[in-house]
């Protein structure tokens, strides 16, 4: 498989597993059972979907994880965005930049 088939697996599995736990977060809140009972369920279902999609990755694990770190940070943000309409600040990006140096240093250094 060649690595933008992996990223593309990485970044369906960090959609999922950002958007599940923000869907798991609306039922939290949520006043009615009814709805937030629904809302766990699509949570649930899928959190289960993000498990499946990591590990089809065809890479390391310990490889893998450190741009999975990265990918999720970034989707992170943009579910962040879209369900709760919040922009990340300064130390978040600053904070950012770092996950995503390390999960790249992590994942493409070719040492011993």
């Amino acid at each position: 498989m060649n690595k933008f088939a992996t990223l593309g697996i990485l970044v369906v599995a960090t959609t999922l597993e950002s958007s599940g736990d923000a869907i798991v977060r609306l039922g939290l809140g949520h006043p009615r059972l009814v709805a937030r009972l629904g809302f766990f369920a699509i949570g649930a279902a899928m959190l289960f979907g993000y498990g499946v999609f990591l590990n089809l990755a065809p890479v390391a694990f310990e490889k893998v994880v450190g741009l999975y770190i990265a990918t999720l940070f970034i989707v992170w943000q943009i579910v962040n965005f879209f369900f709760f309409r919040h922009v990340p600040t300064l130390p978040v990006l600053v904070g950012g930049l770092l996950i995503i140096t390390g999960g790249c240093v992590v994942t493409f250094w070719r040492g011993q």
